[in-house]
């Protein structure tokens, strides 16, 4: 695991924050500062509307009750067997760890109850059962957080499953340390006869940089299919320009921009929150100046629906 910032006063001190701006910054929080120093090291000092800054640095705001923002704002302890979450008809989503590399301080599971097993076979033994599922999702927290041996190990029991024809990652762990996709990782997706999919999470271009393009290269050079997702976040993202240049240079290192969400109504995030209206507005701003294949499908969640809803 890289380095990373988990004592706010010392993050405040590297990044230089005046007292003024020090009154905005929470100082104890139940979802806990994580931010790797490489992220650390890309934000201006003293800036609090820097959109990394934003990203993972908690602010007073969290602490505000607004009506609507609740613990699981998906309802996702409804679809939960173990660790196996099914809501949508034909695949489901293994939540690989609680672990990240970083905390987002908009992440809808910030509140889900940890777990320390990381043994997957009630999780197999439930896929092999359903036959209606072809694609296996893993997410978490970051599945990237575990070892090579550990998703190898996973990886070869799906590889088995006959009618399971699709493994997707989810993934945000490469924004801050692309050397995770070492060649030993690399040598485990190229033993899996499954088509792979990585669908990466970056919100603003500032995220992209030399290291993180070469190790998409990497996974490239192996025919795995690269998408990415992003979340609409005010104060991040919620501008023509940034969404514009993102999808460009998503799309110029041969990442297909997939999804745009509306934020997740997760408690203590509503600060983030862009209206519905002016999320349409930039959808229609990009229509108008880009091609088809660099818009991302404008989405929200809502809990027991059979799909995502466009918007």
């Amino acid at each position: 695991m890289p380095k990373s910032f988990t004592n706010i006063n010392k993050l405040i001190k590297f990044l230089k924050i005046d007292k003024k701006n020090q009154k905005k910054i929470l100082l104890r929080s139940d979802f806990p500062l994580l931010l790797p120093y490489s992220l650390a090291k890309k934000i201006k000092k003293n800036d609090l509307t820097d959109p990394i800054f934003r990203q993972f640095v908690p602010l007073t705001d969290e602490i505000l009750k607004k009506p609507g923002y609740i613990k699981d704002p998906l309802s996702e302890k409804k679809f939960k067997r173990s660790k196996l979450l099914k809501k949508y008809n034909s695949r489901a989503l293994i939540i690989t760890t609680n672990a990240c590399l970083m905390h987002c301080r908009y992440c809808f599971r910030k509140h889900a109850e940890k777990f320390s097993n990381k043994n997957f076979d009630k999780e197999i033994g439930l896929i092999k059962k359903d036959k209606t599922i072809t694609e296996i999702i893993l997410s978490g927290g970051d599945p990237l957080t575990l070892s090579n041996n550990q998703i190898e190990n996973l990886l070869k029991k799906l590889d088995k499953i006959s009618h399971i024809k699709i493994l997707r990652f989810h993934t945000r762990y490469v924004i801050s340390d692309p050397k995770r996709i070492d060649q030993n990782f690399i040598k485990i997706l190229k033993n899996i006869k499954k088509q792979i999919i990585f669908v990466f999470h970056i919100n603003h271009p500032r995220e992209i940089d030399s290291t993180l393009i070469k190790a998409t290269q990497k996974l490239k050079k192996q025919n795995i299919l690269l998408f990415n997702q992003s979340v609409l976040l005010k104060g991040v993202n919620d501008d023509f320009e940034t969404l514009k240049n993102l999808n460009l240079k998503l799309i110029e290192i041969g990442i297909i921009p997939y999804y745009l969400h509306q934020l997740d109504k997760v408690e203590g995030s509503k600060h983030f929150e862009v209206p519905i209206k002016k999320g349409k507005e930039l959808i229609k701003m990009l229509h108008e100046n880009l091609s088809g294949y660099l818009i991302p499908k404008y989405v929200r969640e809502i809990p027991n629906k059979k799909c995502k809803t466009l918007i």
